[in-house]
């Protein structure tokens, strides 16, 4: 139940998040539905690709397909204005996204019997692969190429999940990271932390 949870609420934060970029870009109903849907789950058809892992089972959960759906419907079908004051919001939206499937992706990795590479692996192309998906398409630069602190925390998860710091399958352990990952992505956008080293030479 906890994962499933988890997943609705990735799935409808990605899906938001990346038709409200598709809206600030001006696409149509098409456009807006591809980037709507691409965003949530780009990610982990790219893992189970790397991984050579069937793809097919991303599409089994039939459900998130439709939360995703239902999402983009309302973001389309809103009063314009009303959805762009929402866009500043997106960055909260896309915390929520990278946290939730970073879990994912490193619960993935470990259930199939991956060493922490592997977790590792899994854990940060599921998180940032919806929001790389989502800005190519769009045309912007992708945040994980960004000076913030994006793919790490990604990787602190799978890192953590990996070596067993927190116990995966464990409800509040799993949540509890959720929001901690979530926190400190939000922290590093406001209180603008980067990996730019080069600027520690200037001090």
């Amino acid at each position: 139940m906890s994962w499933e949870i988890l997943n609705i609420i990735a799935v409808a934060a990605f899906a938001f998040s990346g038709s409200i970029v598709a809206l600030n870009e001006r696409y149509d109903i098409f456009g807006t539905f591809i980037l709507g849907i691409a965003t949530p789950f780009a990610g982990g058809i790219i893992r189970n690709i790397a991984l050579g892992v069937p793809v097919v089972h991303v599409w089994e959960q039939g459900y998130l397909l439709y939360v995703a759906m239902g999402t983009i419907s309302i973001v389309y079908f809103f009063p314009k204005s009303w959805v762009m004051s929402w866009d500043r919001w997106n960055i909260y939206l896309d915390a929520i996204g990278l946290s939730a499937f970073a879990l994912q992706g490193a619960s993935f990795a470990i259930g199939a019997d991956f060493p922490l590479g592997g977790v590792l692996f899994s854990s940060i192309i599921t998180g940032v692969g919806g929001g790389v998906a989502r800005d190519v398409l769009a045309q912007r630069k992708p945040m994980v190429l960004h000076q913030e602190i994006y793919a790490v925390w990604a990787m602190t998860g799978g890192l953590a999940a990996g070596i067993g710091l927190i116990d995966i399958g464990n409800m509040w352990q799993t949540y509890s990271l959720f929001f901690l990952i979530i926190m400190m992505r939000v922290l590093s956008y406001h209180l603008g932390w980067h990996l730019r080293f080069r600027d520690l030479y200037r001090l």
